[in-house]
């Protein structure tokens, strides 16, 4: 992140057909963007997807991508989320080593504190699923850490606007 630029959360509604996600992945590479995080999903509308993009940006990049993306033909909306007004998820599932029974008794109160699910637990490791913001994935990586991170896949962001506003 450079000194002008803040995350900007993307809403954009797609097409729901083969190919959508490599041409909009395409134009980010060919444009030089870096995208931070990216999840899609199908929505209440029929042959309709949500995708979620996450990028840090200037406001100048920030409209550059935008215009770019409204230009792809399966691209139906592209909304600039308020980040002060919307509701934003992730999901991460995160394998960490158990040294012995001490360890493990901290880590399952470690999730308890952070209202984590603890998915599957094996006598050398344990698999643990974070749901919450992203600041929230974080802090319990960075919790855990000295533990031994195994393993860990994250979904990339998901939000939706707060209230009425569609």
């Amino acid at each position: 992140m450079r000194l002008n630029e803040k995350l900007y959360t993307l809403s954009t509604i797609v097409e729901n057909k083969p190919g959508v996600l490599f041409r909009t992945a395409n134009m980010f590479r060919r444009r030089g963007f870096n995208i931070e995080s990216i999840s899609v999903g199908t929505i209440e509308q029929d042959g309709l997807s949500r995708m979620t993009i996450t990028v840090y940006a200037d406001e100048d990049t920030a409209e550059q991508i935008i215009k770019q993306l409204s230009k792809l033909i399966d691209v139906i909306k592209v909304n600039v989320l308020d980040e002060t007004d919307i509701v934003k998820r992730e999901l991460a599932l995160i394998k960490i080593q158990i040294q012995d029974s001490r360890s493990l008794t901290e880590l399952t109160n470690y999730c308890n504190i952070f209202r984590n699910r603890i998915i599957d637990v094996s006598p050398d490791s344990m698999i643990v699923e974070v749901t919450g913001t992203p600041d929230k994935v974080d802090a319990f990586v960075q919790l855990v850490q000295g533990y031994g991170i195994r393993e860990m896949a994250r979904t990339g962001i998901t939000a939706l606007q707060r209230g009425s506003k569609k």
